[in-house]
């Protein structure tokens, strides 16, 4: 029951579009600072793109693809028309407005912070005021994803909620509390001083405000990935979720531990006392978890799959699996990068191997693979598996499917590897230039050419993901018939109140965020002597 396509195909076209011109950035980037570009004689250009490329990915990409999912999975999983349609359609242009807004002062030079901010850099304050609208916006999609599942709630009093739509409410809630450390930066920091009210800004206490959000969005732009293994690819394979209740265990702890584990990417801040570090440090670790459930569970429910093709022995029924689906071969991908990137946070969330990566282009490679590795070939195959039933056409040309995730993998491989090798040999992140004739840097040179290399297969896996959606506008029409989520092994008649519910979860969140988040933030809020001057971005 798709009756907003519209609607569902407006935020998809629009993420899309700014991710093929944020990708084009990030493979200009990677050339124009490898041994086969030219010296870029104006570096500040550079970081007009990189700041680009990062608020794009960042915060408007991912936002909109999960807003898009989230509202079909509104009306498919409940079955019943989105509630607020009009406001849905605000939210949407808040959201460009915002982008546009944003996007020219950084176009101008008036910007160049980067998608961090990096008090006391201080940019244009439009900027800064595209971003609130952008988060704005996406909270309007929130507070529609908790009104239409209260909708459902009436309208089937102690009924299960569907998984996909549980699934969904927790990330739109995930997403409401991550967003709140970001826009207290904004609002109580940066803002004030961008607009001339202040001249000075306290720095600690904005990377803490920061760190607040800075790591948990990522779960919030994992949580349509992790939609997707448990509701879309089990079906799309012919298997059988093995496990509801895991399932929305999994989720719950997304929800919970995401939030108190920020301070990690403080390691290196003395404002921050050892003791959180430490803290936030195990919570990171504990993230570990639900990905490891998940990891299990999507496993059986590939397993189930493949035997119910036919697929025999203890490893003999991998062979049975269809690996020409491109939703298996998604899924497969993901799990590769996954776990590669996985392994390297835990690199990072450790406080004594931290100290020899950070800041090293290792960061670069760790999250390039989760987000735009394991992350993002899941909104691909989101896209695709939605995109018949939003325009009525069938995708026909599944070889070319194929060969675009093919080259996605295959680009993200060449482009993150070489990044963790040479940020092991000390090379730094975010610069703009090196100079690869000095001897002492001249060996990494070949690890930074393929790198870029790889950035030029994305952007050829990224154009032809676009043009098969274009190309799926106008293919044959078809009936897709109704959009449909996988179902369980033991498909639940009644699910308890603790699985079935956010107010209890949503409730630890806050509680962990403002146990582990209170005393430092009061901390430095309450101390003298810790602004320093502010550095204006583009003056002259």
């Amino acid at each position: 029951m798709l009756v907003n396509r519209k609607l569902i195909l407006a935020h998809f076209w629009l993420a899309f579009a700014v991710f093929g011109v944020a990708l084009t950035l990030g493979a200009w980037q990677m050339f124009i600072r490898s041994p086969i570009g030219t010296w870029l004689s104006n570096p500040e250009l550079y970081y007009r793109s990189l700041t680009a490329h990062g608020t794009v990915m960042g915060y408007v990409f991912p936002t909109l693809v999960a807003m898009a999912f989230g509202y079909a999975i509104s009306e498919s999983a409940l079955q019943q028309r989105l509630v607020g349609v009009r406001w849905a359609w605000a939210g949407f242009w808040l959201i460009v407005a915002g982008s546009i807004m944003a996007v020219i002062p950084i176009a101008l030079g008036r910007a160049s912070v980067l998608y961090t901010f990096y008090p006391p850099l201080i940019g244009n304050v439009f900027y800064y005021l595209g971003v609130v609208l952008v988060v704005v916006g996406s909270w309007i999609w929130v507070a529609l994803m908790s009104v239409n599942l209260r909708v459902w709630r009436k309208a089937n009093p102690g009924a299960p909620v569907p998984l996909a739509m549980f699934a969904n409410v927790a990330g739109s809630y995930l997403w409401a509390w991550t967003a709140v450390g970001a826009a207290l930066e904004l609002l109580l920091q940066i803002i004030p001083v961008a607009a001339g009210l202040k001249a000075t800004i306290d720095a600690g206490l904005a990377r803490i405000f920061f760190s607040w959000t800075l790591h948990a969005i990522v779960y919030f732009w994992l949580m349509p990935t992790y939609i997707a293994y448990y509701t879309i690819v089990p079906r799309a394979i012919g298997g059988r979720v093995y496990s509801d209740s895991m399932a929305r265990i999994a989720f719950i702890l997304f929800l919970v531990v995401s939030m108190p584990i920020g301070m990690h990417h403080t390691f290196a801040d003395p404002q921050v006392g050892a003791g959180f570090k430490f803290i936030h440090s195990a919570f990171t670790a504990l993230v570990a978890l639900p990905t490891l459930l998940t990891v299990f569970t999507i496993c059986a429910s590939v397993e189930i799959a493949a035997r119910l093709r036919g697929g025999r022995g203890m490893f003999g029924w991998i062979g049975a699996l269809p690996w020409d689906n491109p939703m298996m071969l998604a899924l497969a991908f993901s799990f590769v990068m996954l776990g590669f990137g996985g392994a390297g946070g835990l690199i990072n969330m450790s406080y004594q191997l931290d100290a020899s990566i950070h800041n090293t282009q290792w960061i670069t490679g760790h999250f390039h693979l989760i987000f735009g590795g394991a992350i993002v070939i899941m909104y691909f195959a989101i896209a695709y598996d939605l995109w018949p039933h939003l325009t009525g056409r069938e995708l026909i040309d599944i070889r070319l499917i194929r060969t675009q995730l093919w080259l996605w993998f295959i680009g993200m491989i060449v482009t993150t590897f070489p990044w963790h090798w040479v940020g092991i040999l000390g090379m730094p992140r975010r610069m703009a230039y090196f100079d690869f004739g000095d001897p002492a840097i001249a060996p990494q040179a070949l690890s930074v050419t393929l790198s870029a290399i790889g950035g030029f297969i994305l952007l050829a896996s990224g154009i032809m993901f676009i043009v098969i959606l274009a190309r799926g506008m106008r293919a044959p029409q078809i009936d897709a018939g109704p959009y449909r989520f996988a179902l369980a092994v033991h498909q639940p008649t009644t699910v308890p109140v603790a699985l079935n519910t956010h107010a209890l979860w949503v409730a630890l969140m806050i509680g962990l965020t403002l146990t582990n988040y209170g005393y430092p933030i009061l901390n430095l809020a309450l101390s003298s002597g810790t602004s320093v001057p502010a550095v204006y971005v583009g003056a002259q």
